[in-house]
């Protein structure tokens, strides 16, 4: 017998033939199972607030996706119409619809329109359709009357209005 097992051995004989060993298997099984709730409430503690956080960057990315393709599709429908006050009435439903389509409700934006020089339907003239969208925090009941806003995001687009039409 080597010398360190010989020590163990007069350890546990005289610990009264295992009553040490007993006493250390019912302290391990007072803890039986704690490691899992220990994981659960972590991984909740910690997972919760990542997911929300990826839900509201894929909210303000649908939200960036929209106002481009809304500023770009009112700039095009502008140019097309035969008079300004018929352009901006198609100018601004193209930016709803366009809204729409990404979720986002039409209170939530605002489009303005410039033109240069003043005249917005002269052959030669640029037109440019600028969308302003609220995008907000997902999931919060009262966001409207406490106005609690993910990213405030502007988009701007230009057509020049064609010499024929």
């Amino acid at each position: 017998m080597l010398p360190s097992s010989r020590k163990i051995a007069a350890r546990l004989s005289r610990a009264g033939s295992g009553e040490a060993l007993a006493r250390s298997g019912e302290a391990a099984s007072g803890e039986r199972g704690s490691a899992v709730v220990e994981f659960t409430f972590l991984a909740l503690l910690l997972m919760v607030p990542l997911v929300y956080f990826i839900i509201t960057v894929g909210q303000i990315q649908g939200g960036a996706f929209a106002v481009v393709g809304a500023a770009d599709q009112a700039a095009k429908v502008y140019v097309a119409q035969p008079d300004a006050e018929s352009g901006r009435l198609a100018a601004e439903q193209a930016v709803m619809l366009a809204l729409a389509d990404y979720g986002h409700p039409a209170d939530n934006a605002r489009m303005d329109a410039s033109c240069q020089p003043s005249d917005c339907l002269a052959p030669g003239s640029a037109v440019t359709i600028t969308v302003h969208l609220t995008v907000p925090l997902p999931f919060v009941p009262f966001s409207d009357s406490m106005r609690l806003n993910a990213s405030r995001l502007d988009a701007s687009a230009t057509q020049i209005v064609g010499r024929f039409r």
